[in-house]
């Protein structure tokens, strides 16, 4: 059983790192991100949620949920600049670095722009004396560091290759071949482990910086991991694999649904939760490792695909759609129960939506999780949707305008594929005219009972549809939106402040306040 959370009323924002303003082309976690918990306290907000933090490339379109490390950084956030406040480049560095879009992240330009620095940046540190701080990162952080570094290097030498495609002595982890592999690509290694070692040290100095001012870190968790990522390479035995082919002989998914005919083939491998009908070790012992990871740069965490804990829709992988899928029954309660100590630290969110069972609402209300409920689904249907605040059941839940996945709710307002009884009935229920259709959504989230409202930036703003962050099963265009920072004004933060103290969403230390 997780201690349950008390049901103090807050609100957030949703904004992914990557979006943040800043002078490189992707939001990092420099003097930006810093503004960025200046302007949350402002607006009384303690609660910044954002996306998977991993490492993303061009072989899955940079999706943060395809991330080829459970455990690593992205390299990109890295700020260039407190590279330079701590001796590691120089200022002239910068100086030829291209102005590239505020509103938009160009990865194919940055990617390479962003390891040239990098590069300069571990060379320089090489020369220097060499940093206790870089041991005691690297000896702590063995237990997924060695291996993912060892990944990313074979990766690069294999030319991107999945590595079950790679020769069989090192897609297989025979020992003389990682052996040789280390010794061989050490220089890549060592580069990979400074990396990872500026990631961290750049986010912890940022969360630190949140907690001074009573800001929660609300981070996402995929319950699956990328079929080409260090955690599958690393733990076989974890995952349905075809021993000839070391492809996965189950993939993760959805069936069909109101939302897709077809359901959804998400392509992740199936986790084997069981061996000869007892628990797999080597498994539960991987995500103790991966949650207790996780609480030390994490207040809060959603389980994306929270249901998949309960029962899991299991698709054989030669199926090219998931319509023969089948469930299967997950460990359920005895996870929890099995990693509570991985766990006591972190508030877990449940994510919950679309078509949940009552045992997946019975273990999330057991275990005492928050679950999800997000207003863009609330009005085209029936009056009992259970979406519409009137229908939640109890307070344990965070209420969003809508989600990383959605369209803006602008962009939902002004899209004529939504129907007008729809738009009707928002429009009723906010009892207004629809000239502020995002600012209403914000209202309605806020004054229902869920203890916890978190707004999209976007939402906040009023963008539009050209601002959401994703379109599922799209491939062009994703998470690449950015905030430009003259949208981060006085006038912004005051008004959410305003209807954070309206409707009791103010954190009690500074509910009487003013801000500063």
């Amino acid at each position: 059983m997780i201690e349950k959370t008390p049901l103090r009323r807050s609100c957030g924002i949703l904004l992914h790192i990557s979006s943040l303003p800043g002078p490189f082309g992707i939001g990092q976690l420099g003097r930006q991100a810093f503004s960025f918990l200046n302007f949350l306290q402002k607006a009384g907000q303690t609660i910044w949620q954002f996306l998977p933090l991993g490492p993303v490339d061009a072989t899955t379109m940079y999706s943060p949920y395809m991330s080829s490390s459970a455990f690593a950084g992205n390299p990109l956030f890295i700020s260039p600049k407190i590279l330079v406040e701590d001796g590691l480049l120089s200022p002239d560095d910068l100086k030829d670095f291209p102005s590239l879009s505020e509103y938009l992240v160009d990865y194919e330009k940055l990617v390479p722009l962003m390891g040239k620095l990098l590069k300069k940046a571990h060379a320089k540190f090489k020369k220097g004396a060499g940093s206790t701080a870089f041991q005691e990162f690297c000896r702590s952080n063995s237990f997924w560091l060695d291996d993912y570094c060892l990944f990313a290097a074979l990766k690069q030498y294999y030319d991107g290759k999945a590595w079950n495609q790679w020769p069989d002595e090192v897609a297989r982890r025979k020992k003389d071949a990682l052996e040789s592999a280390r010794k061989k690509f050490a220089e890549s290694i060592d580069y990979n482990r400074f990396v990872q070692w500026q990631f961290f040290k750049q986010w912890q100095g940022l969360k630190r910086a949140a907690e001074e001012k009573g800001i929660k870190f609300f981070g996402d968790m995929p319950i699956y991991v990328a079929p080409d990522s260090a955690d599958v390479w690393t733990n076989q035995d974890c995952f349905e694999l075809d021993p000839n082919t070391l492809k996965p002989t189950f993939i993760a998914g959805v069936p069909p649904d109101y939302f897709s005919k077809t359901g959804q083939r998400w392509g992740n491998p199936i986790y084997k939760w069981k061996i000869d009908g007892r628990p797999n070790e080597a498994l539960y012992k991987w995500w103790e490792r991966r949650l207790k990871f996780t609480s030390q740069f994490m207040h809060m965490v959603r389980i994306d695909h929270f249901r998949g804990l309960q029962a899991f829709w299991k698709i054989p992988a030669w199926e090219k759609t998931a319509v023969n899928g089948k469930w299967v029954r997950g460990p359920g309660r005895y996870f929890f129960e099995r990693l509570h100590g991985a766990v006591e630290k972190l508030e877990i969110v449940a994510e919950d939506l679309g078509t949940i069972t009552r045992p997946v609402i019975r273990l999330r209300d057991e275990l005492g999780l928050a679950g999800m409920k997000v207003l863009i689904f609330a009005f085209d249907s029936d009056e009992h949707n259970l979406y519409l605040p009137h229908n939640y059941e109890h307070r344990n839940f965070v209420v969003y305008t809508g989600t990383h996945d959605n369209n803006t709710v602008v962009g939902w307002y002004l899209d004529p594929k939504v129907g007008d009884y729809a738009k009707e009935r928002a429009r009723r229920y906010a009892n207004s005219d629809g000239n502020r259709i995002h600012w209403d959504f914000l209202r309605i989230a806020y004054s229902s009972i869920a203890r916890i409202a978190i707004i999209p930036m976007q939402d906040v703003l009023g963008f539009g549809s050209d601002c959401r962050m994703n379109l599922p099963a799209s491939t062009k265009g994703n998470w690449r939106w950015r905030l430009a920072e003259r949208f981060l004004t006085r006038d912004v933060a005051e008004n959410l402040r305003s209807e954070a103290k309206f409707y009791a969403r103010l954190p009690v230390k500074i509910s009487s306040a003013k801000a500063q």
